[in-house]
């Protein structure tokens, strides 16, 4: 049941991203913004990706290292690029047997300024794959002011994380005071 939450997730992320790749032209994904450290919603969109496709790496070698990833400046810039990866790593990922979530895999990452090693800890995909939903969540949410600074609509519910959504049904909105 577990298995298939998260593989379930990573599909409604990776829509979620296509959705937004659709809402915008090709002008607005690449535009670098000075208001958000001059990055661009291609560049957020591209990292998200990587760390993706970091963890399909990782099912031929048990060993994800996300420092290594692809960065390719395609994604980045070519919106229809951006939208033809998004279906390939789909795919790859729908692929991914539920058994293989358990799986042990080592993952590798930088975690200091001033070090230069690379501490290496167990996880498994699973774990990992919750990581990369996530990830893609908060960029998502960056995206989405960045979507605001050109006044491009976003999807409902567009980088908001799954609880905050099911939190926000749950709350009754706050009354306001009659004036008299």
């Amino acid at each position: 049941m577990n298995q298939e939450l998260i593989l379930h997730g990573v599909g409604e992320v990776l829509r979620q991203g296509e959705l937004l790749l659709r809402a915008l032209d090709g002008d607005a994904y690449a535009r670098r913004l000075p208001a958000a450290f001059n990055a661009s919603v291609g560049g957020h969109y591209r990292h998200c990706l990587d760390h993706f496709q970091s963890l399909l790496n990782a099912l031929d070698c048990d060993e994800v290292n996300y420092d290594h990833r692809q960065r390719d400046p395609r994604i980045e810039t070519e919106r229809d690029f951006a939208v033809a990866e998004t279906r390939r790593i789909f795919l790859a990922c729908e692929a991914i047997a539920a058994e293989w979530l358990e799986r042990p895999i080592r993952v590798r990452t930088k975690v200091s300024y001033a070090d230069e090693a690379a501490p290496v800890m167990p996880s498994t995909l699973g774990r990992e794959l919750m990581y990369a939903i996530a990830h893609a969540i908060h960029h998502y949410a960056l995206m989405g002011v960045m979507c605001g600074l050109m006044d491009v609509p976003l999807p409902a519910g567009f980088g908001v994380a799954p609880s905050t959504l099911q939190h926000t049904a749950q709350t009754p909105a706050p009354q306001l005071a009659a004036s008299h």
